[in-house]
């Protein structure tokens, strides 16, 4: 499991490295991740302070840290 999650943390990475700051809805779109699968991603890229989160009236957004 915690691998799984790592490699799906290196896959939303790459999105987001490559195309910029991206909602979950978008992320979810581009990765073919479940929202399940995202979010434990999300998890884990946010506890090596890698991300930046925006938020707006419908959904997070979220960028890479510099």
């Amino acid at each position: 499991m915690k691998e799984k999650i790592g490699t799906d943390a290196g896959h939303i990475w790459k999105v987001l490295n490559e195309q910029g700051a991206k909602s979950i809805k978008e992320l979810k779109k581009l990765t073919k991740l479940t929202e399940k699968e995202i979010y434990a991603a999300v998890g884990w890229l946010a506890r090596e302070e890698k991300l930046i989160f925006g938020e707006d009236d419908i959904d997070i957004t979220l960028s890479l840290a510099k």
